[in-house]
């Protein structure tokens, strides 16, 4: 069993919030401190600095609060997580977080390399050979066709 765990989750999907906070709790002491994270870009408009989407301190509240909606959702009434989000290169910034907490375990799930979470296979390597801790992967679940997302049944009775 492990003392420290950081999760890393992509807010946008629940389906895999879930997934890895229950690999995460299976793994962690009854008294291990949980940590979840999520690393986002503070991007910008490249040559356009002042054309932008969102200003970081919005895209960080916005992360912030899908983070604390997944942890309520699926993590046990006796158990806490601290959450973590910060603005960078996800690698980086997960490999420094996780040094940062000496953490004994980190948890993410990689996609490959077709979808909205970056977190690539790159980044998964990256992680795995820079971080201080051992490191789990979880390949994702592919859904069944016609299965619905968190968010779709979130939606369903608005």
């Amino acid at each position: 069993m492990y003392q420290k765990l950081l999760i890393a989750i992509d807010p946008d999907d629940g389906h895999e919030g879930k997934r890895a906070l229950e690999a995460g709790l299976s793994l962690l002491d009854d008294n291990g401190e949980l940590h979840v994270a999520s690393v986002y870009s503070p991007g910008g408009g490249g040559f356009f600095p002042h054309v932008t989407e969102e200003a970081p301190e919005e895209k960080e509240a916005e992360a912030r609060k899908k983070l604390d909606l997944l942890v309520r959702k699926y993590l046990p009434m006796n158990r806490e997580a601290t959450i973590h989000v910060v603005a960078g290169s996800i690698g980086e910034k997960l490999v420094g977080l996780s040094g940062q907490l000496c953490v004994d375990l980190m948890v993410l799930v990689s996609r490959g390399s077709n979808s909205r979470w970056k977190l690539r296979k790159a980044t998964v390597e990256y992680v795995s050979v820079n971080a201080p801790c051992r490191v789990l992967v979880l390949p994702v679940l592919e859904k069944a066709e016609g299965e619905a997302t968190d968010d779709t049944e979130d939606n369903a009775g608005d």
